[in-house]
Order: C-alpha cells, then sequence, then structure tokens
C-alpha cells in the first residue's frame, strides 16, 4: 500500500478533483452517498467495512435510512492523507 503520507493543500485539491461528489468539509474528506432504500445504504457499509479492515484505515461515518455520511482524515497524521484518498477511490468502486 505504500508509506502513509500527509497532503498539503495543492496535493488535495489535485486529488480532489479526481473525485466525484468529493469535498473537504472541516479538514477531513467528505462525501454523502445515497442509495435507494436503508438495505443497499447497509450492503454498502458492510463492503465499505471490509474493505477498511484490511487497508487498516478506518472512515468516521454514519448511516441514516438510504445516506451514508463518510468523512476520512489520518488521525495520527493529523490531516489527510494519501490513505483517505485510497478509501475513498474504494469506497466509489463499491458503487
Amino acid at each position: 500500500m505504500g508509506e502513509r503520507q500527509r497532503l498539503d493543500n495543492d496535493d488535495i485539491a489535485t486529488r480532489l478533483r479526481k473525485l466525484d461528489g468529493w469535498s473537504i468539509l472541516d479538514g477531513k474528506l467528505h462525501k454523502e452517498f445515497s442509495f435507494g432504500n436503508f438495505v443497499e445504504a447497509f450492503g454498502f457499509m458492510a463492503k465499505g467495512a471490509l474493505v477498511a479492515e484490511a487497508m487498516n484505515h478506518h472512515p468516521d461515518w454514519a448511516n441514516v435510512y438510504n445516506k451514508v455520511t463518510v468523512n476520512l482524515s489520518t488521525h495520527d497524521l493529523g490531516g489527510i492523507s494519501n490513505l483517505d484518498f485510497s478509501l475513498a477511490e474504494k469506497f466509489e468502486a463499491l458503487r
């Protein structure tokens, strides 16, 4: 997976342009996913949990009915890292 690296604002802006619907909110990589119903949203979270566990990089996320809100940052690096973008890309592939 490579070395964990905190990204500067320029790197974040460049990488963010490649992720549809993601933004920066409160210093975290952020997106709200919408699904057809609760089962689809929860299924996404179940698949996402397996991906996150395999990476040993866990999201801050929440589910309300058909929506899943995801916030990613690398707490021990104090900001957004390459791991956050990697996990965001993997979440996008789960759609």
